[in-house]
């Protein structure tokens, strides 16, 4: 029986994430916390014997020094690293350095609710989550899953809703139950690969 892994990661806590500011597109660096967050998930990849044979990330850079910091942890530098913007996290548009109390006054709690956690309303000049889903998903079945389908094990450093687009194909979740989903910081996601399918793996 053929298998192999597939793990995901969302980035260490990053410095907008600390200061409550939607983030999107722009490109911040790592808080303290995050760097130890990242370095935490690389430890626990190396504690569970996995070997992986490419990095997936985002052109973002708190995604590339997530991924960095595990593969020096694992002792893992020299593998193959592809970037691309596809699995850029969500782009927050007009919203994008606005504190997140700030724009509850400024717009009304509940319409700020539905920019966040709707599927498909996007906040004014950013992408909903289904727009985030139609940018992840092509790139994943057409870069990701073929060199699963050949055997190799894959880690992807991305973002909060990158890797909830991701989940919600990998999981075959519902548009209204994908919304709720939260993904943690630095917390490693495990999949298995067997005979072309994708298990969730528990720990």
């Amino acid at each position: 029986m053929k298998s192999n892994k597939l793990v995901l990661v969302r980035h260490g806590q990053s410095i907008w994430n600390e200061k409550n500011l939607f983030t999107g597109w722009r490109d911040v660096g790592l808080t303290d916390k995050g760097v130890e967050e990242a370095k935490k998930a690389g430890l626990l990849l190396k504690e569970a014997n996995v070997n992986f044979d490419v990095m997936f990330t985002s052109s973002l850079e708190r995604a590339k020094k997530t991924g960095d910091i595990i593969l020096s942890c694992m002792d893992h530098r020299s593998i193959e690293v592809v970037s691309d913007s596809a699995l850029n996290e969500r782009d927050y548009g007009e919203l994008t350095g606005m504190n997140k109390d700030e724009a509850r006054k400024n717009f009304g709690e509940s319409q700020v609710q539905i920019w966040r956690r709707s599927y498909d309303m996007p906040p004014p000049g950013g992408e909903s989550l289904k727009n985030t889903f139609e940018r992840v998903l092509p790139y994943f079945n057409k870069y990701i899953h073929p060199r699963l389908s050949n055997g190799e094990s894959i880690l992807i450093t991305a973002h909060g809703n990158s890797l909830r687009s991701l989940v919600k194909h990998l999981e075959e979740i519902s548009e209204e139950k994908i919304v709720k989903l939260e993904i943690a910081t630095g917390e490693p996601i495990f999949y298995e690969f067997i005979n072309g399918k994708v298990q969730k793996i528990v720990r």
